[in-house]
């Protein structure tokens, strides 16, 4: 059987289609923090996703500096690929981060909806942008299995 791996191109392809990721974060004495998240991804960039102010999940990205972010698909043939490294925390951009990325999961009449109901919410709580630069990838194609 050849290799399951992804090649670069195919993986970073693939992390830039719209998936839901999950953000998995150490937390002393427990097992890691596991959550979804929306993201945002460009080939050669980092992964952004953007998370509440005053987050448990936030709290602990602080303090590790690091994180680990997984997407797949849900049907076989099976795809999936996993990032590990540091991450930053900084200021969204509403219109990219926030708005653009609600679109792009829900699309345009949804999102702006999901955008006006949680609107109050995000004024409340505050967002930043969690950006994590991957430097070690794990991937999986079950497309490349040969009888």
């Amino acid at each position: 059987m050849s290799s399951l791996s992804m090649s670069r191109t195919e993986r970073e392809a693939f992390l830039a289609g719209t998936h839901v990721a999950i953000v998995s974060v150490v937390d002393d004495g427990r097992g890691p923090l596991t959550v979804p998240v929306w993201y945002r991804y460009e080939p050669g960039g980092e992964v952004r996703f953007v998370t509440g102010r005053t987050s448990r999940k936030l709290d602990l990205i602080k303090k590790a500096g690091r994180l680990s972010l997984c997407v797949q698909t849900e049907t076989a043939p099976y795809e999936y690929v996993t990032v590990e490294g540091p991450a930053t925390v900084g200021e969204p951009d509403y219109e990219r981060d926030i708005r653009g990325v609600a679109i792009r999961y829900l699309g345009d009449r949804l999102g702006e909806t999901y955008l006006a109901m949680t609107a109050e919410q995000r004024v409340a709580e505050g967002e930043v942008l969690v950006s994590v630069h991957p430097e070690r990838w794990l991937t999986a194609d079950f497309h490349k299995m040969t009888p």
